[in-house]
């Protein structure tokens, strides 16, 4: 089992173009943990905003009367790939990673597979 320091630091080592991952409450839209980013690209804000897509999604989904759940939800930019990842497992309820990908680097399939292991190991 993984910490969340430790697994923030396994997705920027070892999906390929990863830039920045954070791991989100969307609840509350505070960043439990970050890595990454920089000047250019504050992650914190990026977090907290990405809290308003999971909301909207889960609220148009409640409304369609859809009862599946959300595995990813992806957001393609000219440069870069956003993957929001909804945590399923041990205390994961209510949080989601939110990796960012350099676009001109990463394999997107690969990173989903990846993100699905890392979560799998991560204990919240």
């Amino acid at each position: 089992m993984a910490n969340t320091e430790t697994a923030l630091k396994e997705c920027l080592s070892s999906i390929d173009g990863a830039t920045a991952v954070a791991l989100v409450d969307y609840t509350s839209g505070m960043a439990l943990g970050t890595l990454g980013g920089g000047k250019d690209f504050n992650l914190e804000v990026a977090a907290a905003g990405n809290t308003d897509v999971v909301r909207s999604k889960l609220r148009t989904m409640e409304h369609l009367g859809l009862k599946e759940e959300i595995e990813d939800i992806l957001i393609t930019l000219n440069t870069q790939y956003h993957l929001i990842r909804l945590l399923k497992g041990r205390g994961g309820s209510g949080l989601f990673l939110y990796l960012v990908l350099d676009g001109s680097r990463a394999n997107l399939a690969m990173a989903r597979h990846q993100l699905r292991r890392i979560e799998a190991d991560l204990e919240v």
